[in-house]
């Protein structure tokens, strides 16, 4: 997930070995993920899901492709508008939690930048917080390309940065508690920083031979509470969740400490939280 201050650090140089061990992480990062990620991201993650499938011009007979779907959420939206949804995913327990809540949906498993599907397959691909999660980004919206038709639309999303003060909450408690980047987690490709900017998310999809793309900012306040959003984390989600499982007990302590003190910012009268929070929705058609 990003927006956390402690996974943005400075790309390195993209070589095989860098992309390598990155994919790798995120494969660790997210295995067996799921049911915790649902008690916690999965909303926020959701939020953007309507004007994504806006973008991709997704509506009833579209042939449609959810590309890591995580808990599905794209695609029961998407089957919800009668939609023809087939949705992917990496990670066995994120396909078993697309099949409970898109039923209609074919769910199978692939990852990119390798797709199982025929040239010109679908209207409109979508992939709602995936393209960060992949270390070779151009090959992977080469493929997206592939698979759609002529004339059809893709969209993505991706975390904005720099990220507003709500998002990155969790990672300014790891920072305010002192807890560098261990060396065992290694830092993102260079080329994921560009996602985080308008012009760089719009460059990609050009790159990869799509036209007209167009980049809007998405801004939401994500109405949460402290257990819940300290929940990701507790559970091992997502980059600080593996940052934070790898420190000894007393440093965890000192994490939820901060994050408890720093949570006073974004308190409301009923006492939950509203954190700000910012993504970039990028389209462009093939």
């Amino acid at each position: 997930m990003a927006g956390f201050a402690v996974d943005d650090a400075a790309g390195v140089p993209d070589t095989a070995a860098v992309i390598q061990a990155f994919d790798a992480l995120e494969r660790r990062m997210w295995s067996g993920r799921a049911a915790a990620y649902a008690a916690s991201f999965a909303r926020l993650c959701a939020h953007p899901v309507p004007a994504l499938l806006d973008a991709a011009a997704v509506g009833p007979g579209s042939a449609v492709l959810d590309v890591g779907t995580g808990t599905g959420a794209a695609a029961a939206a998407a089957c919800a508008r009668d939609a023809r949804v087939t949705a992917v995913d990496a990670e066995p327990s994120m396909l078993a939690e697309a099949r409970r809540n898109a039923p209609a949906a074919e769910v199978r498993a692939a990852t990119l930048p390798e797709l199982p599907f025929a040239d010109a397959s679908f209207d409109a691909v979508v992939g709602n917080f995936v393209i960060n999660h992949v270390g070779r980004q151009r090959a992977a919206v080469a493929e997206l390309r592939r698979v759609l038709r002529p004339g059809g639309r893709l969209a993505l999303t991706a975390w904005a940065t720099p990220a507003p003060p709500g998002q990155a909450l969790l990672g300014r408690a790891v920072e305010a508690a002192g807890v560098p980047r261990p060396a065992h987690l290694p830092p993102p490709p260079a080329a994921l920083q560009a996602l985080g900017s308008p012009d760089g998310f719009t460059a990609l999809l050009t790159a990869g031979g799509l036209h007209d793309a167009q980049c809007r900012t998405l801004r939401w306040d994500h109405r949460t509470t402290e257990e819940e959003w300290w929940s990701g984390p507790a559970t091992r989600v997502a980059f600080l969740g593996e940052l934070l499982h790898s420190q000894p007990p007393a440093v965890r302590t000192r994490v939820r400490r901060e994050f408890g003190r720093l949570a006073e910012e974004f308190r409301t009268a009923d006492g939950g939280l509203a954190l700000p929070h910012a993504a970039l929705l990028v389209s462009a058609r093939r």
